[in-house]
């Protein structure tokens, strides 16, 4: 969402901008902190199955389009041109709303497999985008998912005595980066922990970040110790010289994750988060099919995986180069522009 409202505000410096969130999401604290202004909708969640939930929705959703109708009315001099919805709890509170107003409406979706809210917003409007391949929504264009320049262009091989320095690694060594997003992956971490012996032997340090709130104690020596680095840290703001320190990945497959390291053609070892709709699994084949990354089931993910599939990747110079390459070659790296021409042309009704 800020990655498209970045190249609006660069194609129109004085375009009229204006987020829909939770009180309680990343959005409150993250659109505000970027310069854009956030106006807050109540929490919908869509019951799944018959539950008692199902008898307050409908009095819920209606406060929550009113108070989406209310945004939009107030967006610019004339209200909002275009609303863009990109799934989640406020999406169909403002799907409803633009469409009871007659503002055009653009739905992205950022998973293989489509949720909720943006089944419905598809069924609303003929501009819908999505992320990758196949996802299956009505007439939709695929654009890839809206990133940072930063890491959209990142060149991993300029910058990396910069990351390497910055994380306190070892130039000399082969690094694997395990990310299991902002909350982290205890799959992902039991694994390296239970593999760290076979690692060191092999030469190869570690980049761990963990998620917020698991403890992960490290598996090295500590400083000085002369062998490998096992580097411990909860979460890193410089995801950019994460992914440019690294020479693979071992990752779930969320859109945000799949889509950033192939962009900058980081070979991954992606282990698909086993709930919801199997999304995570669709989301990482694309890149997988085309050779740029590994894939293993969560239940089959342990020390022996890493150390027999895993360890040989990081050790084969000339594999994690063909396999970067190709990672690079399935991406799509101007998602925010491709998206924000979709949303400028249904402003203005093309």
């Amino acid at each position: 969402m800020l990655a498209l409202a970045d190249a609006l505000r660069r194609r129109h410096s004085d375009a009229s901008l204006l987020a829909l969130g939770t009180e309680a999401g990343l959005e409150s604290r993250l659109v505000p902190a970027r310069g854009y202004e956030l106006a807050i909708v109540p929490r919908v969640p869509l019951p799944r199955r018959p539950s008692p939930a199902l008898l307050s929705l409908p009095g819920r959703l209606r406060a929550a389009v009113v108070a989406a109708d209310r945004a939009i009315a107030a967006c610019g001099p004339h209200g909002a041109d275009v609303v863009v919805g990109m799934g989640g709890y406020v999406a169909v509170p403002a799907y409803l709303a633009a469409r009871r107003r007659g503002v055009p409406v653009v739905v992205h979706e950022q998973n293989a497999s489509p949720g909720i809210a943006n089944r419905l917003g598809a069924r609303l409007t003929r501009h819908v985008a999505t992320t990758f391949p196949g996802t299956p929504l009505r007439g939709a264009v695929r654009v890839g998912l809206p990133m940072s320049p930063a890491l959209a262009h990142l060149d991993r091989a300029a910058v990396r005595a910069e990351a390497v320095e910055h994380f306190g690694l070892d130039p000399a060594r082969p690094t694997l980066l395990v990310v299991g997003g902002s909350l982290g992956a205890q799959r992902l971490n039991e694994a390296v922990a239970g593999a760290w012996s076979d690692v060191a032997a092999a030469g190869v340090q570690v980049l761990h970040l963990t998620g917020a709130g698991k403890v992960v104690p490290r598996a090295d020596g500590g400083e000085g110790s002369g062998g490998p680095v096992h580097r411990v840290l909860e979460y890193s703001d410089r995801m950019d010289l994460a992914y440019a320190a690294a020479d693979a990945a071992l990752c779930r497959s969320g859109a945000g994750t799949v889509c950033e390291v192939s962009a900058v053609g980081l070979p991954a070892a992606f282990v698909p988060l086993p709930v919801g709709n199997g999304e995570q699994r669709r989301n990482a084949q694309p890149v997988v099919a085309a050779g740029g990354a590994l894939l293993v089931s969560d239940a089959d993910l342990d020390a022996a995986w890493l150390r027999h599939e895993l360890l040989p990747l990081l050790l084969d110079p000339p594999r994690l180069a063909s396999m970067a390459a190709a990672a690079q070659a399935s991406a799509v790296r101007d998602a925010d522009e491709r998206l924000a021409d979709l949303v400028l042309a249904a402003a203005v009704g093309s």
